[in-house]
């Protein structure tokens, strides 16, 4: 166990450096939930119970999903491109552990998006924002962390099974900002739309979020959601160790570890 957190930790430190002067990643997690905020926020200042601090934790949201989806597509992508992949794989650690340490720095660098939108727009507009639950905000914070961590793991091995795969990762970017429910609630979709809802563990890391934030919801509710993120999280983490086995037996059997 010890060795295999010095892999996650030696991961994770070294990878966040490399991504923290990255360009798109700082385009993708800060400057684009900034938009996406200044945008949402001007549009519905003047509308009927508009609240500044959900639109800030959504459009935050919508950089730590961008972060994930983005990150965790090119993880095992990136290491074949590099050439690394088969010593990876080869080596004693298991891959998932390496791109669980990946993942956690994805993470890491995503909720830069949060810390940037809340003062930009406090600023800018003159909104008092003030969070109605600052301790239960932050345990549904964990949790959303939590929930997006182990979607990345899913995320990465279904996106390297195929190469022809990560030609989709665009087109998964912004209907999750919907049937998640990050910058408004999903009961303004269509109604078949919500059994998609339900089954994202985003979905309810961002009910969380939005009702310990701005204070309108039941706490009870926010329980259920955590109770439903940690079992959803659960759920993608066996997801994720099966997915990762199949990609290595594909590839041991097919000897397609290396091809682009």
């Amino acid at each position: 166990m010890l060795s295999k957190l010095r892999v996650v930790w030696t991961v994770f430190y070294l990878y966040l450096k490399q991504i923290a002067i990255d360009g798109f990643i700082i385009f993708t997690v800060i400057i684009q939930p900034l938009l996406v905020a200044l945008l949402a926020i001007y549009m519905l200042r003047d509308t009927e119970g508009f609240q500044a601090i959900y639109v800030i934790v959504g459009s935050a949201l919508t950089g730590l999903w961008s972060g994930t989806l983005f990150f965790n597509s090119f993880n095992v992508q990136g290491e074949r491109w590099s050439g690394c992949l088969e010593n990876i794989v080869g080596s004693p650690t298991h891959l998932k552990t390496v791109v669980l340490g990946k993942a956690l720095a994805n993470i890491t660098i995503s909720i830069s998006s949060m810390i940037f939108s809340y003062p930009i727009a406090a600023f800018l507009f003159g909104f008092k924002l003030t969070i109605a639950h600052p301790s239960l905000f932050i345990v549904s914070l964990i949790l959303t962390i939590l929930a997006l961590m182990s979607l990345g793991l899913v995320i990465a091995p279904i996106f390297s099974l195929n190469p022809g795969n990560i030609l989709w990762v665009n087109a998964f970017e912004f209907p999750m900002y919907i049937v998640g429910g990050f910058l408004f609630p999903v009961l303004m979709l269509p109604v078949w739309t919500t059994p998609i809802s339900y089954i994202l563990s985003p979905y309810w890391a961002a009910r969380a979020l939005h009702a310990t934030s701005s204070g309108n919801t039941p706490l009870n509710d926010v329980f259920i959601s955590w109770g439903l993120v940690v079992f959803l999280s659960l759920v993608y983490l066996y997801m994720s160790s099966w997915l990762f086995r199949v990609l290595l037996q594909k590839s041991r059997e097919k000897a397609t570890l290396g091809l682009q």
